[in-house]
């Protein structure tokens, strides 16, 4: 498997690199078609985060964490990239990847990349000050009126978009670990939102055509 390792807000340790290469093998083996491995580790305000994806075929396995070790952090990823893995292992080799969809892709190219971007707005941490802090004798400084108030964007991420079923995507988005994922529905010929509900089941966003729309459409 190629890996590669990057090394953020903190220096490269040989004796890291050898561990989560280690760790990644051992999930390697669990695979029937492995491709490339990513692992990030990075220092962020005293906690070591590690993020770590693997490519089998054209599916992506992710595991993200964060505690005060940089090793327990890595455990914890791999931990859960191992759990999806194992609920998923019959499907990944029925599926063999994605390659059998992959003609799909034509329908979507227009739409094979879309952003997803993190920001705070301007004032957020005022509001959410603890309110012994703000209830003090004295009035607070007046701010510049020529503040800034746009967003500050805290990261971006580009995200390709598969042509799936409802199903595949499910399947896709667990073994991400994430909350949501962006994909093209084959079923209905729209970009959807899948995302993970309080209540542990899911929900599906998609474009609604009015009826009139539809109508006036079938009948050209």
């Amino acid at each position: 498997m190629q890996m590669n390792i990057t090394f953020r807000q903190f220096g490269a340790s040989d004796s890291l690199k050898e561990y989560a290469r280690e760790k990644v093998d051992r999930v390697n083996r669990l695979l029937d078609r492995a491709g490339e491995a990513h692992v990030v580790l990075s220092l962020e305000r005293h906690l070591h985060h590690a993020d770590i994806t693997i490519h089998s075929g054209s599916w992506v396995l992710r595991g993200r964490e964060k505690s005060e070790d940089m090793y327990a952090s890595i455990d914890l990823a791999m931990d859960k990239i191992e759990r999806q893995l194992r609920r998923y292992k019959d499907k990944l080799k029925s599926h063999h990847g994605r390659e059998r969809v992959h003609h799909r892709q034509d329908l979507v190219n227009q739409l094979s990349r879309v952003r997803h971007a993190v920001f705070e707005m301007p004032g957020d941490q005022e509001e959410a000050a603890p309110a012994e802090a703000q209830a003090t004798s004295s009035p607070p400084p007046a701010k510049p009126e020529a503040a800034d108030s746009s967003p500050r964007m805290l990261r971006t991420t580009h995200l390709t978009v598969q042509a799936l079923k409802v199903d595949e995507a499910v399947m896709q988005m667990n073994l991400m670990n994430n909350d949501f994922y962006v994909f093209h529905n084959v079923e209905t010929n729209a970009m959807s939102v899948l995302y993970r509900r309080k209540d542990g089941q899911y929900g599906l966003i998609e474009p609604h055509e009015p009826e009139q729309q539809r109508v006036a459409a079938g009948a050209r």
